[in-house]
């Protein structure tokens, strides 16, 4: 039995990316190592531009502790794609970020997964909670898929 393909209107922002001719495998299409890429810029690229993440001074980061894709149908260079965000869950020191690949103008994801990163201190590594000026700024990518703690 196919899975069900996650659909564009499940995700509340869109970051666009195109594809390189280096991300393509031998067998002519993405490698899924790439994926992970795209989900790992869209969720940084969205922190940084929301004004939340400094990369370099910040006292927060946070650390990928779980990742998972599913791939329902290949992409390729020179395809433009736009990845999908969204709050799945809002934790007390965790975000699962809901993350899918569409190729530009689809409905239907190409593939689709999710990066839960903890947020800890910068020097210590220990768990700290989901600051208040990050919860104002991922709150309003949950979905009805999604909760808060």
């Amino acid at each position: 039995m196919p899975a069900v393909r996650a659909l564009r209107d499940a995700y509340p922002h869109f970051m666009p990316l195109a594809t390189r001719w280096m991300d393509n495998d031998v067998y002519g299409h993405v490698n899924n190592v790439q994926y992970y890429s795209y989900f790992d810029t869209a969720v940084n690229h969205f922190l940084i531009t929301s004004g939340w993440l400094d990369i370099h001074q910040g006292d927060v980061v946070g650390l990928v502790v779980e990742t998972r894709c599913t791939y329902h149908a290949s992409v390729a260079f020179p395809d433009e794609l736009d990845i999908g965000l969204r709050v799945e869950r809002l934790g007390n020191s965790s975000v699962r970020y809901g993350i899918a690949v569409f190729r530009k103008g689809e409905t239907e994801a190409a593939a689709e997964g999710y990066f839960v990163h903890v947020y800890v201190d910068r020097e210590t590594n220990a768990p700290v909670k989901v600051p208040a000026d990050l919860r104002s700024v991922l709150e309003p990518l949950i979905t009805s898929e999604g909760e808060r703690a």
